[in-house]
């Protein structure tokens, strides 16, 4: 089943304020689409300035102000988008919003992997349960879930594990999937598409950071900087470094990450509605998701264990 077109159409995404949500609301908008985009901050209401900047006519795009993690706010987003759209059928809902952290269970803090998975799966959850009626009002629906390559990998290699991100990931596709039968019992009109992506240059690091209330590097004093050196000397920074150097520092991993993908936003929302257009359900965003999928199936035992040489009393001496 296509969606040849979303002009005229209403479509809800969340996590619209940066990122592949923030280009997915310019893409839609720019066809003709109204859009409803929530984020954690005010920064949806910057991308729907944009948006409706650069969109035909009529298009409307909404900000709202939501954490998908807290179903009450979701309940509430809802609601406003029926008041701010209202006599619009909703065609489209994203499940973007997504954050990382907590990549060991044994490691880090309950709050920060519950945190991250209260968010990549239960907002998911939410927001489904939330507006799937009304897109099954709609003459046509679709559900694009954002799942992750890390839902068939849930690890950046041996010994660095995404336990909190990767359960979440994988609880999106699995969700996704079953779906798909269920709502095609039920909402024939209804299609579910979920996506995987691989590295996309966004500010994954630097979301992640504000999603956890962790201080903006960008914006603290030279006194929190200072606060930073005990932790940051760990990972290699000099005694004698310079506040601007611990800010440099901290600013990198995040900058790194953007201009290291091999996929840039824009590119990503591009190949996402691409193929909601035509109709497909299961959407590898970049060569890396492609790979990763094909080396898990073609040998699972290879990836999950380290081919390392067992330590023994001899190898430990």
């Amino acid at each position: 089943m296509t969606m040849e077109s979303f002009a005229g159409k209403l479509a809800v995404v969340t996590g619209g304020g940066s990122g592949m949500g923030r280009e997915l609301v310019l893409r839609l908008a720019a066809e003709g689409c109204s859009v409803a985009c929530c984020d954690l901050d005010d920064r949806a209401a910057e991308t729907a300035a944009a948006a409706v900047a650069a969109a035909p006519p009529g298009t409307r795009v909404t900000a709202h102000a939501c954490d998908v993690s807290d179903e009450a706010q979701v309940l509430r987003f809802r609601d406003e988008v029926a008041r701010a759209h209202p006599g619009v059928p909703l065609n489209l809902v994203f499940n973007n919003a997504g954050i990382g952290g907590a990549g060991s269970f044994v490691e880090d803090s309950r709050e920060m992997w519950e945190r991250v998975f209260a968010i990549d799966w239960w907002g998911v959850y939410y927001c489904t349960r939330a507006f799937l009626p009304l897109l099954m009002a709609a003459d046509e629906g679709v559900l694009v879930n954002t799942s992750s390559m890390n839902a068939f990998y849930p690890s950046h290699g041996v010994g660095r594990p995404l336990t909190a991100y990767g359960s979440a990931k994988a609880a999106v596709k699995a969700f996704s999937e079953a779906l798909i039968d269920d709502l095609a019992e039920h909402a024939p009109h209804v299609r579910v598409a979920v996506v995987m992506p691989g590295h996309i240059g966004t500010d994954f690091f630097a979301n992640s950071r504000r999603a956890h209330g962790e201080p903006d590097p960008a914006t603290m004093s030279a006194a929190e900087l200072d606060d930073m050196r005990p932790i940051l000397k760990k990972y290699g920074v000099a005694d004698d470094a310079t506040t601007e150097e611990l800010r440099a520092f901290m600013l990198r991993p995040n900058e790194l990450f953007r201009e290291m993908a091999p996929v840039t936003a824009a590119q990503a929302a591009g190949i996402i509605l691409d193929a909601v257009r035509a109709g497909r359900w299961r959407i590898l965003v970049g060569a890396d998701a492609a790979d990763l999928d094909a080396r898990v199936r073609a040998d699972p035992d290879g990836m999950f264990y380290a081919k390392a040489e067992p330590v023994t009393a001899s190898t430990a001496a």
